[in-house]
C-alpha cells in the first residue's frame, strides 16, 4: 500500500514535467497520419491522430459501378482501417511518453488511454 502512495507522490512532484510532456504528446498526435483502403484500393481514406478525416478518394472504377450501398461500405471500411492504424500509432506514442515519465507499465496517461 505504501509503495503505491510513494509512486503517487513521486508523480505529483513531477507534475510540471508531466504537463510539458502531455503538451508535446498532443503536438505529436496532431502530426500522426494513417491511411486505409478498401475494395483493392478503390476507396482510400487518410486520418490524423486527432481522429479527423484528412482525405477520402474514390476511384473512377468505383464510381462507374453505380452500387450506392457497396460504395458506402467501401468508404466506411477504408475510414475504419485508417482509424485502426492511427489508434495503434497513438497507443505507441502514449506508451513512450508514459515510459519517459517513469510511470509504471500499464499505467496510461490521463485522457490518453
Amino acid at each position: 500500500m505504501f509503495g503505491s502512495l510513494g509512486q503517487i507522490f513521486s508523480m505529483l512532484k513531477n507534475l510540471p514535467k508531466m504537463r510539458e510532456e502531455m503538451g508535446k504528446l498532443q503536438q505529436r498526435l496532431g502530426q500522426i497520419t494513417a491511411e486505409g483502403d478498401a475494395g483493392g484500393g478503390m476507396v482510400k481514406a487518410k486520418v490524423n491522430g486527432q481522429m479527423e478525416v484528412l482525405s477520402c478518394s474514390i476511384s473512377e472504377e468505383a464510381l462507374r459501378g453505380g452500387d450506392k450501398e457497396l460504395l458506402e461500405d467501401l468508404i466506411r471500411s477504408a475510414v475504419n482501417a485508417a482509424l485502426h492504424k492511427v489508434r495503434a500509432q497513438i497507443a505507441d506514442e502514449t506508451a513512450k511518453a508514459a515510459g519517459g515519465l517513469g510511470l509504471p507499465p500499464g499505467m496510461s496517461l490521463p485522457g490518453m488511454g
